[in-house]
């Protein structure tokens, strides 16, 4: 037995004596012990801060603290607060610096300590009080606010009552939110998986015995055990492609480092990596393929010999003869490249699940971290061969994701798959490590065009030629999205010609997955040659801009690939971010500061198209809601979504009691469990405004019309005249003549044996809704260091009629910084024979409070032609901040003739342009454009 050591302590003012192992952590001694799991984990390694709990009166990291370290200690968790942190909770509510609430408590401690510290911070104060705590959704902007409100009694509570009181705060603040790893029913066993160090190579040997025979140890799994009784792995949208077989653990070779090799079950998670440990594994490696550009051409090296070829996928359009005049004879013709690097998503809670088959009953139940629940629940049962009827998912709060969790993993399927062979309840979560070499990587893209321009600066045509690395294999509707970059790619410009080649390769690398946006590349590229592009034909940015966006009245415009743009606004936000910049003002300034003092000013803007709520995007373009009226006359809106920060829970209670008229206190959304909601799209490519929406008021339409019908017969007027009013259903002639919605449930309760008021609606995506934005940046480079300062930072968006502008503006913020972080920190690297050398936050650099600027918004109010008026924008503001941080670093760096083309501009790559640049004459940027 191992060895245990008594511990005593105060935990929220409550004395507690436990017996623990002398490595548990006090992380999971308060979480696992305690129950108290507002302490989260997200990197267990000091970095994230997401652990963050007091300890007799300073805030520690407690996954770097071990439970016996604590002896004698007071020890208090954001449970313990209560009143003690109500400003800042009341400020955190009202300045919107809460979305998925993964990183809340751990602020909400933080915070607290910094408000004693100094009463009256700064708010450069604040941002380095917090810098240590992480948040992927917030963008920080909210919480900065939020702790300078709490900080200073003259933010009137009026002020901040006036907030749209978003309804997934409350319990997140209070740390109640239930995240995978809260879950622990009873006689949880905890697995841990063996994974490849190897990027390519033969498995030679494979020896278990140790490993099972350790104490504690419930079953070790390898391919020949669980690959015979998977079913299909792949996601729904390609379970027809031509493809070879996705399956749970490698058998007999490896394809990227960190592939699953071998699944441990065990009484602890930390008896699981023990025993993980003592299993024997040899690979012969092989030569990996790592480039993509290479990767295409060769014949020897092949990720899956079977296929013939690295290729993937490949879609090219002609280029007709016109197209070809112009890009060979035309007076300006100018080639650009973009290369972006290999990002993760990396939201702060990790993938999980867990998983309980019971072989009485035949039911299988499984808690994840999911923003599609039905999708896992038909993946689970494809896998397990648990009849889809009896499969059920939950997923109640989710930590982030941003595109990672809307197809079930891989490591998810074959816990399910485990737990049905064991009849057991298994829990997985994924480790940090795990987290970013085997979930899911995105971007790794390159671009080269070619554009054609008249002497004015009027660009005539464009080709694109777009290389992708897939990984060894596409995650979700991820592969099948590549070539909508080159469809997309003159965005909201006046092109007339344009064609593309598009080739996915698969490389010996993490699989490609969906990441904020699996088309951004086209903005991203797009942007940034244009700037290329301005510079080579001697016109400002801004200016060439201007002589080339499409304006209202050209609207709807058909792009050269026959997609059609309309209800956007592209001139109108470039206008407004050249205002809010002063943009001429800035560039005047630039030239005198370099001038008088060498220093590097630039100024980017970039404009982004976001395609949202496709039509065509099977099966996740369409959506079903079901409303239900309770006994007590209030609405219960059952959605199929799976929200992690989105505010569902608020906007579609919004849409629903603005159909219905009635107080939006009157309506409950329940999501996240499949067993209680009808079959649905989930959350994911910016369409729950749209297409979630849209059947929240289908469902509110057959809602009224039953509901009418049956007030017409109570009241006994004609159902014409009845109408919803103000929380009752009311004779239009006779205000006074009306009845409640609890009237009317219990009428059809009580004439239909207990029947219920409800209906269904549904909605199908058009083709295409549009968004659009326009981002505009000032930053300043140290010419020294080779660091980035972000000076301004103004958004213009339009997505079509608002449901919540705290909401947008949440969501907008959030995309800039991970924009921004793609822009300047954020990249996975591997070594050349393809080993991670990323494998923890402290290697992985996400932005922190003291890289996020504070953002002016810009809205705009077009309404698109569904139901509501509404487009998706949960993605557009990372691509549209990557390009525009880029433009304005290459725009300080081009004053003195140093060139960029790839991503992450991080300190390094800078002083290296500079370095390169030494012996070049200074270029003066270009004239300011004229204010016409």
């Amino acid at each position: 037995m191992a060895e245990r050591m008594t511990v005593e302590m105060k935990v929220n003012g409550r004395p507690v004596r436990a017996e623990v192992s002398p490595r548990t952590s006090l992380a999971d001694f308060l979480r696992e012990e305690r129950r108290l799991t507002a302490t989260q984990l997200a990197c267990e390694e000091g970095v994230c801060g997401a652990c963050t709990v007091s300890m007799d009166g300073a805030t520690v990291l407690s996954c770097l603290v071990l439970a016996v370290q604590a002896e004698g200690a007071e020890v208090w968790t954001a449970e313990g607060l209560d009143g003690a942190a109500a400003p800042l909770a009341e400020a955190l509510h009202a300045e919107h610096g809460i979305q998925c609430g993964y990183c809340t408590p751990g602020i909400l401690m933080r915070g607290g300590e910094l408000l004693k510290e100094q009463p009256a911070p700064s708010e450069r104060d604040i941002r380095l009080g917090l810098c240590g705590n992480l948040c992927r959704c917030t963008g920080y902007a909210g919480i900065v606010k939020a702790v300078a409100a709490a900080a200073d009694p003259a933010v009137a509570p009026g002020e901040r009552e006036a907030a749209p009181a978003r309804r997934e705060d409350e319990r997140l603040l209070a740390g109640r939110g239930e995240f995978v790893n809260d879950v622990s029913p009873p006689g949880t066993l905890h697995v841990a998986f063996l994974r490849s160090t190897v990027a390519a190579g033969r498995i030679t040997r494979l020896e278990t015995g140790a490993a099972r025979a350790l104490e504690g140890v419930v079953a070790v799994f390898t391919a020949a055990d669980l690959n015979p009784r998977a079913g299909d792995m792949r996601p729904t949208p390609l379970l027809n492609a031509a493809e070879p077989p996705l399956l749970p653990l490698a058998a007999d070779r490896v394809r990227f480092a960190g592939e699953p090799l071998a699944l441990v079950v065990a009484g602890d998670r930390y008896l699981a990596a023990d025993a993980v440990d003592l299993i024997e594994v040899e690979i012969e490696p092989e030569p990996p393929v790592l480039d993509p550009g290479s990767g295409v051409k060769d014949t020897d090296r092949l990720v899956y010999a079977e296929t013939g070829s690295n290729l993937y996928q490949e879609l090219t359009s002609p280029v007709r003869p016109k197209l070809r005049r112009a890009l060979e004879d035309s007076p300006q013709v100018v080639r650009a490249t973009s290369r972006q690097q290999r990002q993760t998503n990396a939201p702060l809670e990790s993938r999980g699940v867990v998983a309980s088959y019971d072989p009485d009953s035949g039911e299988l139940v499984a808690s994840l971290s999911t923003q599609n629940p039905h999708e896992a629940k038909l993946a689970i049962s494809r896998v397990s061969g648990v009849p889809a009827e009896q499969v059920r998912v939950t997923a109640r709060d989710v930590g982030g994701s941003f595109g990672l969790k809307v197809w079930t993993g891989r490591d998810e399927l074959t816990v399910a798959l485990a737990a049905r062979v064991l009849g057991r309840t298994l829990k997985w979560i994924e480790t940090r490590q795990e987290n970013l070499t085997a979930s899911g990587h995105a971007r790794m893209d390159v671009g080269e065009a070619t554009f054609a321009l008249d002497e004015q600066g009027h660009i005539l045509g464009c080709h694109l030629d777009h290389l992708e690395d897939t990984g060894a294999y596409p995650l979700g509707v991820v592969g099948k999205a590549g070539p909508f970059v080159g469809m997309i790619f003159t965005g909201p410009y006046r092109i007339p010609l344009h064609a593309f080649r598009f080739r996915s390769v698969r490389t010996n690398t993490c699989p490609r997955g969906a990441y904020r946006g699996p088309w951004a590349f086209a903005t991203v590229a797009r942007e940034q040659m244009l700037d290329e592009v301005a510079r080579a034909v001697g016109l400002d940015p801004l200016e060439l801009r201007r002589r080339n966006v499409l304006g209202a009245d050209e609207l709807p415009y058909t792009m050269p690939t026959r997609l059609v743009l309309d209800h956007v606004t592209p001139a109108q936000t470039l206008e407004e971010v050249a205002a809010r910049l002063d943009y001429q003002e800035v560039r005047l300034r630039q030239r005198r500061l370099l001038a008088e003092e060498g220093r590097l000013i630039g100024v980017g803007v970039a404009i982004g198209l976001e395609p949202s709520s496709i039509g065509t995007m099977q099966p996740i373009d369409r959506d079903t809601a079901r409303l239900r009226v309770e006994l007590d006359g209030t609405i219960t809106a059952y959605l199929a979504t799976g929200a992690g920060g989105q505010g569902v829970e608020t906007t579609m209670a919004q849409v629903v009691a603005a159909e219905l008229d009635v107080d939006l206190d009157a309506v409950r959304v329940v999501q996240g469990d499949t067993d209680a909601t009808p079959y649905g799209r989930g959350t994911g490519a910016s369409g729950t405004a749209v297409i979630t929406g849209s059947a929240c008021r289908a469902a509110a339409a057959e809602l009224l019309a039953v509901a009418k019908e049956l007030a017409a017969e109570l009241l006994g007027v004609p159902a014409e005249r009845v109408e919803p009013r103000r929380g009752v259903l009311a004779d239009r002639q006779d205000p006074g003549a009306a009845v409640s919605w609890a009237e009317l449930a219990k009428a059809v309760s009580t004439h239909g044996a207990g029947e219920r008021l409800e209906a269904l609606g549904r909605y199908k995506a058009p083709p295409m809704t549009w968004s659009n934005a326009c981002h505009g940046c000032v930053v300043e480079v140290d010419r020294e260091l080779g660091t980035v300062r972000i000076e301004r930072y103004v958004v213009a968006e339009d997505c079509g009629t608002m449901i919540n502008a705290q909401v947008v503006e949440g969501q907008i913020a959030g995309g800039v910084l991970q924009g921004i972080g793609g822009a300047l920190l954020e990249e996975v690297r591997y070594d050349a024979q393809g080993r991670p050398l990323t494998r923890g936050l402290a290697d992985y650099a996400v932005p922190t409070t003291l890289e996020a600027p504070a953002i002016d918004f810009v809205h705009i109010e077009t309404p698109s032609p569904t139901p509501g008026g509404h487009k998706g924008m949960g993605q557009g503001g990372a691509a549209g901040a990557l390009a525009c941080v880029f433009n304005a670093v290459a725009d300080a760096l081009a004053q003195v003739g140093a060139r960029v083309d790839r991503t992450p501009l991080d300190p390094a790559r800078i002083l290296t342009a500079l370095a390169e640049a030494g012996s070049r004459s200074p270029r003066p940027a270009a004239q300011p454009p004229s204010p016409s």
